[in-house]
């Protein structure tokens, strides 16, 4: 193989996907089987096998139990929106993950007391071990998972305040910015950074997806005066969302 040319099995699944793209093979269509590929392309079954695993793990095709392989249906994505901008009166859990006024939506969470491992540390400014509060979030919208979320903060800073515990407390189910204001922590600062990966097989029960599906990680740090406060993952479907940032310009 010269320096630029593709091996077969990539140029047969850039075929089928140019197929599926167009509308030449539309959702819910059988993909052709291993052997028509094979007669079709003038190839191995090696590299047949191989071409239809590419568009699986693309997430184009999906494999049904008995019956073959089909055209999955392709989601028009939807924003996700992201500021650095916090509304006056305190933001709900879903629209500080997503920053837009006409957002609706539910969420689901739950709380525990954790030993830091060592990247949450890190990020936290902390040593591994130390105690942090780790609450877990499942936003919906229309009732559908599109958004997970995990924080820390460390409870050398929240522990035993009313703000321990994220949805409990006279200020639950507020944003971290007027959480922490309420102990005299004035949040001055946030970070985001935008990642992708395969999705865990946890994560992908949660949202829906199929293994090989690929999410959107951001890691985003709340700091006041240069002190991390708060770090959190938040885990977004690929398919079927964008990240879109509307920050202020001073």
């Amino acid at each position: 193989m010269t320096f630029g040319e593709q091996p077969a099995y990539l140029r047969v699944a850039g075929d089928l996907r140019k197929k599926i793209v167009s509308g030449s093979l539309p959702p819910h269509t059988r993909l052709p089987s291993q052997a028509r590929i094979r007669e079709e392309y003038g190839v191995s079954d090696t590299v047949a096998l191989e071409a239809r695993k590419v568009l699986m793990a693309e997430g184009l095709v999906e494999g049904r139990s008995g019956s073959g392989t089909y055209v999955r249906e392709r989601p028009v994505p939807r924003s996700v929106a992201r500021s650095g901008y916090r509304p006056d009166g305190g933001a709900t859990p879903f629209r500080q993950e997503q920053a837009d006024g006409a957002a609706r939506g539910t969420w689901e969470s739950r709380s525990e007391q954790t030993e830091a491992g060592g990247m949450v540390a890190e990020r936290l400014g902390i040593k591994p071990g130390d105690r942090v509060m780790c609450t877990r979030y499942v936003f919906r919208e229309a009732g559908e998972a599109m958004m997970l979320s995990t924080s820390w903060e460390p409870l050398a800073l929240t522990g035993r305040t009313p703000v321990m515990l994220p949805e409990e407390g006279p200020l639950g189910g507020m944003g971290v910015v007027e959480r922490m204001a309420a102990i005299d922590v004035v949040v001055d600062n946030v970070t985001e950074e935008v990642g992708a990966r395969p999705g865990l097989a946890e994560e992908l029960v949660d949202l829906g997806g199929v293994p090989g599906h690929v999410v959107l990680v951001i890691q985003r740090t709340f700091y006041a005066s240069g002190r991390p406060v708060e770090t959190a993952d938040v885990v977004i479907p690929a398919d079927r969302y964008r990240v879109a940032y509307h920050l202020p310009v001073k």
